[in-house]
């Protein structure tokens, strides 16, 4: 199926505001502050989400080098493949020093040879979590007088709380991706295939003016929590677990339904239920100020006190209860047993217990949540009921 047979879906991207000059130059700002408190005298960002966060370059990784160093003052500078030099100045919207290495040459060497001139040879780097060992490596070999420490401090610290810009974001996502669901749960049909499924919400979310995708489980490979490699068929009866998503201005949505091809059994109603209960719970238990182990917690008890679990026992919920959201799907804060971060202001989060019956049945349903001075919000309104995935608009 095309996108151009979703005559019902209409491009959903007016009026998007991408992320400013202004909060990018904050950003760096309110880092360069905290390498000051944390004594980072440089931070190195390869490309990936973190580098796309700070310096608003949006970069996909290869075996060849690209990375901004960023100073304790000052602007970031780039070392890039010289073939890329072009498209990278392209790309720049802060600072435009960006030093070249040709295709025999070592990117480490340009590395060395800017925390040099900064005067930070002997420099504690930090490094952002997601940087690949032969990265940390190469630069560990070419200044071997540099202490390469966790950027966690500040990247974390930096991502963990979106801007109001942040959050417009993901509600476009979000809202684009519950248009794409309804579109596709409308069209389920005997004999689907997980694939065609698939395929359809790749067609949805195009016709939307995005790129996203819903994956699908039928039956008892629901109850796995990221499905079964053998490709099923729908059928009357079989529970129907989808999650997907897609990116607005690199901000992503997360969205899971669950629900039955036909008519619920009584036990199918029942553990949903307890799923929505226990959705539910997390919910409630999300206030300003506690810890956000405590937001799993609560769900987690909803299902132990059915007879479910204890901790990550199947049949009960095998993974923490929620993820942090932002330009990664999964990201800081994780909603997890031993996470005292206290909840505050702008954090973004999955709400996503699971009930897995191996050998019968899974349960998932995921709204996504950003909390604010006067509690959590959801982004997309949780399911009413097993027959009704989405609240009527």
């Amino acid at each position: 199926m095309t996108s151009s047979e979703f005559s019902e879906l209409k491009p959903m991207l007016e009026g998007v505001e991408p992320i400013t000059l202004a909060e990018h130059t904050s950003r760096i700002e309110k880092a360069q502050m905290l390498m000051s408190q944390h004594g980072i005298d440089a931070l190195i960002l390869e490309s990936g989400s973190g580098l796309e966060y700070i310096t608003g370059v949006r970069w996909g990784r290869s075996e060849r080098l690209l990375a901004a160093i960023l100073p304790i003052s000052g602007e970031p500078t780039y070392v890039c493949p010289a073939f890329e030099e072009a498209r990278l100045r392209e790309k720049l919207i802060l600072g435009d020093d960006v030093r070249i290495w040709q295709e025999h040459e070592s990117p480490y060497d340009c590395i060395a040879e800017i925390l040099t001139e900064h005067g930070n040879q002997g420099a504690r780097l930090g490094i952002e979590e997601s940087t690949r060992f032969f990265v940390l490596d190469g630069i560990r070999s070419a200044l071997p007088s540099v202490e390469m420490v966790s950027a966690d401090p500040i990247t974390v610290s930096c991502r963990g709380r979106k801007s109001r810009s942040e959050i417009a974001l993901i509600q476009r996502a979000m809202d684009i991706t519950a248009e794409a669901y309804r579109a596709c749960i409308a069209r389920l049909c005997a004999g689907m295939s997980q694939a065609e499924f698939f395929e359809l919400s790749v067609a949805a979310h195009r016709a939307m003016g995005v790129q996203g995708h819903i994956d699908v489980q039928f039956g008892t490979s629901t109850a796995f929590p990221h499905g079964s490699s053998e490709m099923t068929y729908l059928k009357a009866g079989d529970v129907v677990l989808m999650d997907g998503g897609c990116r607005v201005e690199g901000y992503c949505s997360d969205i899971s339904r669950t629900i039955v091809f036909g008519e619920p059994t009584p036990r199918q109603r029942e553990i949903w239920k307890l799923e929505q209960d226990a959705q539910a719970a997390a919910f409630e238990a999300a206030t300003n100020g506690s810890p956000m182990e405590n937001v799993d917690a609560a769900a987690r008890a909803i299902l132990v006190n059915a007879g479910f679990g204890p901790g990550y026992q199947v049949p009960g919920l095998p993974h923490r209860t929620g993820h942090g959201i932002g330009l990664d799907v999964h990201e800081h804060y994780y909603v997890v047993q031993g996470n005292k971060t206290p909840l505050a202001p702008g954090m973004c989060f999955s709400n996503e217990p699971m009930i897995a019956i191996y050998g019968e049945f899974g349960v998932r349903l995921e709204d996504c949540v950003f909390m604010t001075e006067e509690g959590p919000r959801y982004f997309t309104e949780p399911s009413p009921s097993i027959d009704c995935p989405f609240q009527t608009v």
